[in-house]
């Protein structure tokens, strides 16, 4: 018997000397260092303005300091990239956008595994797209544009980039109701927006946070946005999927992850205290001034959402030939 207990208590022993390093580490955290918020696009974007909004209640939350660093480049892939190769000790996680699900299927050669390399913390926000026309514009309603395209009229829209996810969305659009319109790539929404004003375009296809300034001043009119259901910012605009594509559904999102082997305690805690600050009002305020309706939620949730962003528009990639610019 007392062979028995002493090779229980051994057991035990072994095993609760092997969990310390992990537990010490999670309780630890983030105790060591400053933590590093890579936003994946250069300054001034939304990645950014998201990244470095949140940082604030998290380092208060956190009681530690967070660092933004940005790190652009190739669809944000360069500074997803730096993330998945940095130590995963809970100190560098990367803010992304919806070109985060697109990466895959238009970048060849990436140089890190989306799926594998990478672990989803929380989905931050979605946001629709708005398809809109200039002022002076025919097109009243989305199915007008939708007619003209069908009748063969050679309908123009624009959108922030070939391989951007307003040009994935016209596409599957285009593919699901066999309509024939063609696209015209901006380099960035600035200049998208300077064209569509003008009516130099007849169509964009944009974020809320870049199309609404110019809806307000009467300059557009929107026609459609993409999102399942209304944006709370135009609340008075329909969605496509009402406009007669039942089901269609593409939202603008935002995410926060970190390196694949980052502890799970230490992805745990960096998602409660994410939800925590999202639920803050004044935070919640400064996203909605950005476009962005709140998700939050769990990593496994957000882990669903991307995977499923990710087939989607590698599907549409593929049957439409589309490559990056």
């Amino acid at each position: 018997m007392k062979q028995w207990i002493s090779r229980t208590a051994l057991a035990m022993t072994a095993a609760a000397l092997c969990a310390t390093p992990l537990s010490a580490m999670a309780q630890a955290w983030p105790a060591k260092q400053p933590i590093k918020f890579v936003a994946v696009f250069p300054p001034g974007g939304s990645v950014d303005q998201v990244a470095r909004i949140l940082a604030v209640p998290l380092s208060q939350q956190l009681g530690q300091n967070i660092i933004v660093e940005n790190k652009g480049g190739a669809s944000g892939s360069i500074g997803t990239a730096a993330v998945a190769a940095a130590p995963a000790d809970g100190y560098t996680f990367a803010f992304v956008f919806d070109t985060h699900g697109v990466n895959p299927s238009l970048i060849p050669g990436l140089p890190f595994d989306t799926r594998k390399d990478l672990a989803p913390v929380t989905l931050i926000g979605t946001s629709a797209m708005v398809l809109a026309t200039f002022s002076g514009s025919e097109y009243k309603t989305f199915a007008d544009v939708v007619a003209a395209a069908k009748a063969k009229k050679n309908v123009n829209y624009g959108s922030i980039g070939s391989g951007s996810l307003g040009h994935l969305a016209m596409a599957l659009l285009a593919k699901n109701g066999n309509i024939d319109w063609q696209h015209i790539p901006y380099k960035g929404g600035g200049p998208l927006m300077t064209d569509a004003v003008a009516g130099h375009v007849p169509l964009s296809i944009g974020s809320v946070f870049v199309t609404k300034p110019h809806i307000d001043n009467g300059r557009l009119r929107p026609l459609a946005v993409t999102t399942s259901k209304r944006s709370p910012e135009l609340p008075n605009v329909p969605t496509v999927a009402e406009s007669g594509f039942a089901g269609f559904d593409a939202p603008a999102w935002w995410a926060i992850l970190a390196p694949a082997k980052t502890p799970p305690e230490v992805l745990k805690r960096m998602n409660e205290e994410v939800n925590k600050a999202l639920k803050n009002p004044e935070i919640a305020k400064k996203l909605s001034a950005q476009g962005i309706e709140i998700v939050g939620g769990s990593s496994e949730s957000a882990r669903v959402f991307i995977d499923k962003q990710i087939d989607t528009w590698a599907k549409v990639v593929k049957d439409n030939g589309i490559k990056a610019d």
